[in-house]
């Protein structure tokens, strides 16, 4: 049958618009650049800390004696935390550039990004883990599809009572959903605060060990911008949020991921994921409960 393009209706057009934001991923809200100074203090080697413009910019610098680190100001339950960062360039093997939230207690909640430097030429490996109860063993590793020391880009967490989404450059690379009808446990009650740091690891980072730190490329810099925190603040002791239900991430569109962005999901495990605990049947023969759920088996 063929249909005489004109003019749509207005009804018929709103129709089609609502088709459309139905059918194409909601990201979470644009972040906001801020200062550093407004969400984050220094933590450790103050002088490992370089600020720039006005402190919209910050480097972590890296060398032989320390490497250096900052917090949020505020501890929270639930929201979405973002931060823009370009990192170690070259040969970046041995470091580690950090960007998690934590509790603090000794069965402490955790959501992490790792960012595994190489030497230069090879991928860097960005490792995600998330710690419930005080109990990690959930790696995954992917290898990004752009270097991540020539500009900067968003990685972001979005953090509520339904899923955690792991997110880089609006696209959602983990989900880790709320599976605690199932025994597996989920935090939401234990306020986070956010944490950044530069730091050697080269016992562990790069191939396991074997490519060591090369002290000659030093000093090694990490920089930051955007600084982006939109989440209910709350006491270190808390246990609710008082304004849970209310804010937009607890809204039913981000309750889930939709069908475009399972489908940006699954292109990243199909071709960069190089590792996931959840087809680990060395360390887990069976595999842990929450792997089905989170799609990734």
């Amino acid at each position: 049958m063929k249909v005489k393009m004109g003019r749509l209706p207005f009804t018929l057009c709103f129709t089609f618009l609502v088709m459309a934001t139905v059918a194409f991923g909601v990201p979470p809200k644009k972040s906001i650049n801020v200062p550093f100074g407004r969400n984050y203090f220094p933590t450790w080697a103050f002088d490992h800390i370089k600020y720039l413009n006005g402190g919209s910019e910050v480097h972590l610098v890296l060398d032989k004696y320390t490497g250096t680190g900052f917090q949020s100001k505020g501890s929270y339950l639930f929201g979405h935390f973002s931060m823009h960062i370009k990192m170690v360039a070259g040969d970046s093997a041995g470091t580690v550039t950090a960007f998690y939230l934590s509790s603090q207690n000794s069965e402490h909640d955790e959501i992490d990004f790792e960012f595994l430097g190489n030497r230069t030429g090879q991928p860097y490996i960005l490792q995600t883990n998330v710690f419930t109860g005080g109990i990690g063993n959930r790696e995954q590793r992917i290898n990004l599809w752009f270097d991540p020391s020539k500009d900067y880009h968003s990685y972001s967490v979005l953090w509520n009572m339904y899923q955690i989404v792991f997110f880089v450059d609006d696209v959602p690379i983990r989900v880790f959903k709320n599976s605690k009808d199932i025994g597996v446990k989920f935090p939401f009650n234990q306020p986070m605060k956010i944490y950044s740091s530069l730091w050697n690891a080269d016992d562990w980072a790069t191939r396991g060990g074997l490519e060591k730190t090369n002290w000659a490329k030093a000093p090694f810099v990490a920089s930051y911008r955007g600084f982006h925190v939109d989440g209910c603040e709350a006491s270190v002791n808390a246990k609710f949020c008082e304004t849970q239900g209310k804010r937009w991430w607890d809204q039913k569109e981000f309750q889930d991921l939709d069908a475009n962005q399972y489908k940006r999901l699954k292109w990243v495990r199909k071709r960069y994921t190089i590792y996931n605990y959840c087809t680990d049947r060395v360390r887990f023969p069976v595999p842990p409960p929450e792997c089905r759920r989170d799609r990734d088996i």
